[in-house]
């Protein structure tokens, strides 16, 4: 399950890499949101209905900054994401945002072994910027960096609004809210062109290729395999995204920059080891 959802979220984010030729990256980033919206607020159903009618009854302000805050780290995430593959290849994107969970899984670790990690991953990005190729955009790693940095307030996220609310209905609430906020900068990116049947029809595949069946096939391993055995198996995202950006979209990466990408596999799947 969890190699499926990697190689599904990396394809995802292949033919949403294909899709900026005809549209802009931000009009991408409200196809795939608005497709992750409307499928998780399906399957949360009765209980999404729920959970907004008690938070209006009850007026928990903290409830509601907590889901809403998860669904603006989720569209800056998913924004800065495409931003920086519009710009660098797939695989040192998804690498350089691959340091937000590993900064995550060290926080406040008292391991002395957590600090080589760290040094390892630094090495490892400062390497992917001595890759050769002049293809490295600083936009793009910025972009990334800020994904990254997403990522990681995600993960926070994600736990708090758990405990709040029963479910998927606080992933549900976050979803929407990051589609709602992303409407209006999609449509003025984008125009009459997303809306062409052909663009629509790639779009819903990129929503429920990078969203959708990931989230539901990591939360369904999750269930039967401890977090840390989960964390050092996600460790081969950035590989798997290095490898889709070669099949389909033709980067090809040097032998540093492979190097580079295998330092910060090692170092975030030797985090979750504790």
């Amino acid at each position: 399950m969890i190699l499926t959802g990697i190689v599904s979220v990396q394809f995802g984010a292949g033919l949403a890499d294909k899709l900026f030729g005809q549209i802009p990256p931000t009009a991408v980033t409200g196809l795939r949101l608005w497709i992750a919206a409307l499928a998780t607020a399906a399957i949360s159903g009765r209980g999404l209905v729920r959970a907004v009618h008690e938070l209006a009854m009850r007026k928990a302000v903290a409830d509601t900054v907590i889901a809403g805050s998860f669904g603006i780290s989720l569209l800056v995430m998913n924004f800065s994401i495409y931003q920086a593959f519009s710009r660098i290849p797939l695989g040192i994107a998804v690498t350089i945002e691959f340091l937000g969970p590993l900064a995550v899984a060290v926080a406040g670790s008292r391991h002395l072994r957590d600090v080589g990690w760290v040094v390892l991953a630094a090495a490892g990005v400062a390497l992917l910027t001595q890759g050769g190729h002049g293809h490295l955009n600083l936009t793009g790693v910025l972009f990334a960096g800020l994904a990254g940095a997403c990522w990681a307030a995600y993960i926070v996220l994600s736990s708090a609004t758990g405990r709040r609310f029963p479910g998927s209905a606080g992933l549900a609430i976050a979803m929407v809210v990051a589609a709602v906020l992303i409407t209006p900068p999609a449509i003025l990116a984008g125009g009459r062109a997303m809306f062409r049947p052909a663009v629509l029809a790639t779009g819903a595949a990129v929503g429920i290729l990078s969203s959708v069946i990931p989230y539901r096939l990591e939360l369904e391993a999750l269930r039967r395999m401890p977090t840390r055995l989960f964390g050092v198996w996600m460790s081969l995202e950035p590989a798997v995204a290095a490898l889709i950006g070669l099949v389909m979209l033709g980067q090809h990466l040097t032998g540093l920059e492979w190097l580079a990408i295998g330092f910060v596999m090692i170092a975030c799947a030797g985090a979750t080891q504790h």
